[in-house]
């Protein structure tokens, strides 16, 4: 059996903190993909959803252990709901062949996201 490189990434951020990021001009198109956009605007509640986004690109970084261009990790879902990575650009040459697993969460005031990136040595 294969050995596999397991890295864990969390994040948690205040969803008022990234209410306010959003009323700054050119933060959401900085950030987020126009996917990701519809899909926070098409909500009750956008900035929860923006807030976990970001909350699951910043624990995909932390996993890989580096930093990564905002717009080439892409959160959508899957049919059943649950979230799906795309990557582009450099982040899928750096982590071609890897599996990357988020779960994302949010309550009224935090949003939080757990990835896990496995990778064949």
């Amino acid at each position: 059996m294969p050995a596999r490189d397991c890295r864990v990434g969390v994040d948690i951020i205040d969803i008022a903190r990234i209410a306010r990021a959003l009323s700054r001009p050119g933060f959401a198109s900085r950030c987020f993909t126009p996917l990701e956009r519809r899909f926070c605007l098409a909500r009750k509640r956008p900035e929860q959803h923006f807030a976990a986004r970001f909350a699951a690109k910043e624990a995909i970084a932390k996993a890989v252990g580096r930093r990564l261009a905002w717009r080439e990790i892409e959160l959508g879902r899957s049919p059943l709901g649950a979230p799906l990575v795309h990557l582009r650009g450099r982040a899928r040459q750096l982590l071609r062949g890897a599996s990357i697993n988020v779960s994302i969460s949010h309550c009224e005031c935090h949003a939080a996201a757990v990835a896990l990136v496995l990778r064949e040595r």
